[in-house]
Protein backbone atom coordinates (compact mmCIF):
# COMPACT_ATOMS: atom_id res chain seq x y z
CA UNK A 1 0.00 0.00 0.00
CA UNK A 2 1.32 3.40 -1.20
CA UNK A 3 1.50 6.15 1.66
CA UNK A 4 0.30 9.63 -0.38
CA UNK A 5 -0.16 11.14 2.70
CA UNK A 6 3.18 13.15 2.91
CA UNK A 7 1.90 14.92 -0.44
CA UNK A 8 0.78 18.49 0.32
CA UNK A 9 -1.23 20.29 -1.84
CA UNK A 10 -1.39 24.17 -1.35
CA UNK A 11 -1.12 25.37 -4.89
CA UNK A 12 -1.81 28.83 -5.37
CA UNK A 13 -5.34 29.49 -7.77
CA UNK A 14 -4.17 32.62 -8.57
CA UNK A 15 -2.43 33.18 -12.03
CA UNK A 16 -1.41 36.92 -11.82
CA UNK A 17 -3.60 39.66 -10.99
CA UNK A 18 -4.68 42.47 -12.96
CA UNK A 19 -3.42 46.12 -12.61
CA UNK A 20 -7.00 47.07 -13.08
CA UNK A 21 -9.11 44.63 -11.49
CA UNK A 22 -9.82 43.95 -7.74
CA UNK A 23 -10.59 40.31 -9.25
CA UNK A 24 -7.21 37.73 -10.21
CA UNK A 25 -6.93 35.71 -12.55
CA UNK A 26 -7.27 32.52 -11.57
CA UNK A 27 -5.71 28.65 -13.42
CA UNK A 28 -9.87 27.25 -13.77
CA UNK A 29 -10.75 30.46 -15.66
CA UNK A 30 -7.68 30.14 -17.96
CA UNK A 31 -7.96 26.48 -18.52
CA UNK A 32 -11.78 26.53 -19.24
CA UNK A 33 -11.34 29.37 -21.62
CA UNK A 34 -8.75 27.38 -23.86
CA UNK A 35 -10.39 24.17 -23.71
CA UNK A 36 -13.82 25.82 -24.95
CA UNK A 37 -11.66 27.79 -27.41
CA UNK A 38 -9.64 24.53 -28.92
CA UNK A 39 -13.20 22.66 -28.33
CA UNK A 40 -14.63 25.23 -30.80
CA UNK A 41 -12.46 25.40 -33.37
CA UNK A 42 -12.22 21.13 -33.70
CA UNK A 43 -16.20 21.51 -33.63
CA UNK A 44 -15.63 23.79 -36.64
CA UNK A 45 -13.79 21.53 -38.23
CA UNK A 46 -16.19 18.62 -37.93
CA UNK A 47 -19.19 20.06 -39.16
CA UNK A 48 -17.53 22.05 -42.13
CA UNK A 49 -16.17 18.17 -42.78
CA UNK A 50 -19.57 16.90 -42.68
CA UNK A 51 -21.12 19.82 -44.15
CA UNK A 52 -23.21 21.33 -41.45
CA UNK A 53 -23.88 25.06 -41.25
CA UNK A 54 -21.01 26.60 -39.07
CA UNK A 55 -23.06 28.88 -37.69
CA UNK A 56 -24.27 25.94 -35.54
CA UNK A 57 -20.82 25.68 -33.94
CA UNK A 58 -21.60 29.38 -32.03
CA UNK A 59 -24.78 27.96 -30.64
CA UNK A 60 -23.39 24.69 -29.74
CA UNK A 61 -20.67 27.08 -27.94
CA UNK A 62 -23.01 29.35 -26.16
CA UNK A 63 -24.71 25.89 -24.47
CA UNK A 64 -21.75 24.70 -24.00
CA UNK A 65 -20.22 27.61 -22.30
CA UNK A 66 -23.35 28.02 -20.04
CA UNK A 67 -22.95 24.40 -18.98
CA UNK A 68 -19.36 24.64 -18.02
CA UNK A 69 -19.91 27.68 -15.41
CA UNK A 70 -22.99 26.27 -14.14
CA UNK A 71 -21.95 22.47 -13.98
CA UNK A 72 -18.50 23.65 -12.35
CA UNK A 73 -20.31 26.09 -9.58
CA UNK A 74 -23.32 22.93 -8.96
CA UNK A 75 -20.76 20.55 -8.91
CA UNK A 76 -18.26 22.29 -6.25
CA UNK A 77 -21.38 23.20 -4.36
CA UNK A 78 -22.89 19.78 -4.56
CA UNK A 79 -19.38 17.81 -4.32
CA UNK A 80 -17.87 19.66 -1.49
CA UNK A 81 -19.81 22.68 0.14
CA UNK A 82 -23.06 20.77 0.82
CA UNK A 83 -21.39 17.65 1.53
CA UNK A 84 -19.26 19.14 4.02
CA UNK A 85 -21.79 21.51 5.77
CA UNK A 86 -25.22 21.82 4.32
CA UNK A 87 -26.23 24.10 6.58
CA UNK A 88 -23.98 26.75 4.97
CA UNK A 89 -26.86 26.66 1.50
CA UNK A 90 -29.50 26.20 3.39
CA UNK A 91 -28.92 29.80 5.63
CA UNK A 92 -27.15 31.50 2.24
CA UNK A 93 -29.13 30.08 -0.77
CA UNK A 94 -27.46 32.82 -2.61
CA UNK A 95 -24.39 30.96 -2.37
CA UNK A 96 -25.07 28.71 -5.06
CA UNK A 97 -24.46 31.65 -7.65
CA UNK A 98 -21.52 33.23 -6.13
CA UNK A 99 -19.27 31.98 -8.99
CA UNK A 100 -16.72 34.81 -8.78
CA UNK A 101 -15.74 34.06 -4.63
CA UNK A 102 -14.34 30.56 -6.19
CA UNK A 103 -15.46 26.80 -6.37
CA UNK A 104 -15.86 25.40 -9.48
CA UNK A 105 -15.33 21.55 -10.22
CA UNK A 106 -14.36 20.41 -13.51
CA UNK A 107 -15.76 17.30 -12.90
CA UNK A 108 -19.15 19.04 -12.12
CA UNK A 109 -18.40 21.02 -15.64
CA UNK A 110 -18.12 17.53 -17.31
CA UNK A 111 -21.43 16.47 -16.22
CA UNK A 112 -22.82 19.65 -17.08
CA UNK A 113 -21.04 20.14 -20.96
CA UNK A 114 -22.76 16.53 -21.31
CA UNK A 115 -26.05 17.13 -20.19
CA UNK A 116 -25.93 20.82 -22.78
CA UNK A 117 -24.88 17.99 -25.93
CA UNK A 118 -27.72 15.76 -24.73
CA UNK A 119 -30.36 18.93 -24.55
CA UNK A 120 -28.66 20.44 -28.01
CA UNK A 121 -29.09 16.96 -30.17
CA UNK A 122 -32.59 17.00 -28.78
CA UNK A 123 -34.17 19.60 -28.73
CA UNK A 124 -34.29 22.82 -30.55
CA UNK A 125 -34.22 26.16 -28.53
CA UNK A 126 -35.05 29.67 -30.20
CA UNK A 127 -35.76 33.02 -29.05
CA UNK A 128 -37.81 35.42 -31.26
CA UNK A 129 -36.36 38.82 -30.74
CA UNK A 130 -39.44 40.43 -31.47
CA UNK A 131 -41.68 38.66 -29.00
CA UNK A 132 -39.26 38.52 -26.30
CA UNK A 133 -41.66 36.40 -24.11
CA UNK A 134 -42.02 33.68 -26.54
CA UNK A 135 -39.53 31.12 -25.93
CA UNK A 136 -39.48 28.10 -28.65
CA UNK A 137 -38.48 24.19 -27.14
CA UNK A 138 -39.40 22.07 -29.34
CA UNK A 139 -38.27 18.36 -30.15
CA UNK A 140 -35.97 18.07 -32.79
CA UNK A 141 -37.17 15.81 -35.58
CA UNK A 142 -35.55 12.53 -36.43
CA UNK A 143 -33.05 12.39 -39.59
Amino acid sequence: MFNLSYIIWEQNPVFFHLPVSEYPVRYYGILFTVGLIISQQILFYIFKKEGKPERDVETLTIYLLIATVVGARLGHVLFYDFFNNPSKIWQDPGYIFRVWEGGLASHGAGIGILAALWFYSHFQFKINPFKAKKLILKKKKKA
